[in-house]
C-alpha cells in the first residue's frame, strides 16, 4: 500500500493545471514563459489572476491529499511524509512535462498543512509577508529554513507527536525546493556574473539576477507569447 500510494502521489503531483490552463486559455507554454516556471505566478503573467485560483487550490491540495491518503490507510508518520515528498517530487518533476514542472511550493505547503495544520499556517504567513514589498521569492526563502526548526524546537505548540521525524521530513522539502532552484542552465542575462553570484540569486530570489521585471521579460524565454 504504501508503495502504491508513493506513486499515486507522484502521479497526481505531476498533473500540470497551471500548464494546461494556459495552453487552453491563450495558447502558451508556461515552460518558455515569462519566469519559465509551471505555476500560479506564471499563470498571472500569462492569463489572468482568475486563472491563478484553480490552479492555487489544486497545487495546494496535491501535498494535503497525499498526507491524508497516507494517513487514511494507516501508515506510519515516516511513510505519510514520503508519501507528500512524492507529491512535490511530482510537481517540480512532472512526468507529464518531460520532467519540467514548478517550484513545489504550494504543494509542499499543502504538505505541510496535512501534517501540521498549525505549522502550514505559521509558516504560510512568513512567505506571504513578502508578497507586498515583491520580495516573496526571499520570504519563501526564510520560512523554508526556518521549517525544520519550527517543527523541532515548537513541536507541542504545532501539535507534532514526532518531532525529530517531522523535523527530518520538513528537512526534506527545504532540501528538495531550495536544491530545485540552484538547478538550470545559465540564463544569458547572468553571463557576466560569477558562479557565487549566479548561486546566490537563484537561492535567494529564485532568478538568476535580481532584478524580476528584466528577468520575466527577458527575450531568451519569450518562446512563447500571450495571445489577446
Amino acid at each position: 500500500m504504501f508503495v502504491v500510494l508513493a506513486i499515486v502521489a507522484y502521479l497526481i503531483g505531476s498533473i500540470p493545471l497551471a500548464y494546461i490552463i494556459a495552453r487552453w486559455t491563450r495558447g502558451v507554454d508556461l515552460r518558455k514563459f515569462g519566469s519559465g516556471n509551471v505555476g500560479s505566478s506564471n499563470v498571472i503573467q500569462a492569463t489572468s489572476k482568475r486563472w491563478a485560483v484553480p490552479v492555487i487550490i489544486f497545487d495546494l491540495g496535491k501535498g494535503l491529499l497525499a498526507v491524508w491518503l497516507a494517513r487514511w490507510a494507516g501508515l506510519e508518520m515516516a511513510q505519510q511524509l514520503i508519501v507528500g515528498l512524492a507529491a512535490i517530487i511530482g510537481q517540480i518533476w512532472p512526468v507529464f512535462l518531460s520532467f519540467r514542472g514548478g517550484r513545489g511550493n504550494l504543494t509542499s505547503l499543502g504538505m505541510i498543512l496535512g501534517v501540521s495544520p498549525l505549522l502550514g499556517l505559521v509558516v504560510m504567513s512568513v512567505a506571504l509577508s513578502g508578497m507586498p514589498f515583491k520580495k516573496l521569492s526571499l520570504t519563501v526563502f526564510i520560512a523554508l529554513l526556518s521549517l525544520p526548526l519550527l517543527a523541532y524546537y515548537l513541536a507541542d505548540f504545532f501539535n507534532i507527536a514526532e518531532p525529530g521525524l517531522v523535523s527530518a521530513g520538513m528537512a526534506a522539502i527545504t532540501l528538495i525546493t531550495l536544491g530545485r532552484r540552484l538547478i538550470g542552465r545559465r540564463s544569458e542575462l547572468a553571463a557576466g556574473l560569477s558562479s557565487v553570484e549566479l548561486l546566490t540569486n537563484r537561492l535567494l530570489f529564485d532568478r538568476d539576477i535580481r532584478d524580476r521585471k528584466t528577468w520575466i521579460t527577458r527575450p531568451e524565454n519569450n518562446g512563447a507569447k500571450a495571445l489577446s
